[in-house]
């Protein structure tokens, strides 16, 4: 599945590097195809994601629709313009919302 397949992606991505700059624990509250709760811990040693709840608390939740989700991790919809036009809503902490764009 996309979603699934974009996850199996970021966890292989993920670098001790990536980890030790970022210091945040994303959740993802999907709708749609494979919706439900997703995650990208780059907090814990090594990092993780996948689906479910994260392991520690998040320090920012995003909500979208999977289809958007997918196009964001692929480079086709750009997560500003995506916030912008209401299509990604954010809580928690946005300076680390930024940290995670850049990742993209």
């Amino acid at each position: 599945s996309p979603v699934a397949e974009t996850f199996r992606v970021i966890q292989g991505a993920m670098s001790e590097e990536y980890v030790r700059t970022t210091q945040g624990v994303f959740q993802f509250e999907l709708s749609g195809d494979e919706g439900g709760t997703w995650y990208i811990d780059l907090k814990t040693k090594g990092g993780s994601a996948g689906f479910g709840k994260p392991p520690v608390t998040a320090d920012v939740v995003m909500s979208m629709s999977s289809a958007d989700f997918v196009k964001m991790f692929t480079g086709k919809l750009k997560p500003t313009l995506a916030f912008m036009s209401g299509k990604l809503r954010i809580k928690g902490n946005m300076a680390l919302a930024i940290k995670l764009e850049k990742m993209l």
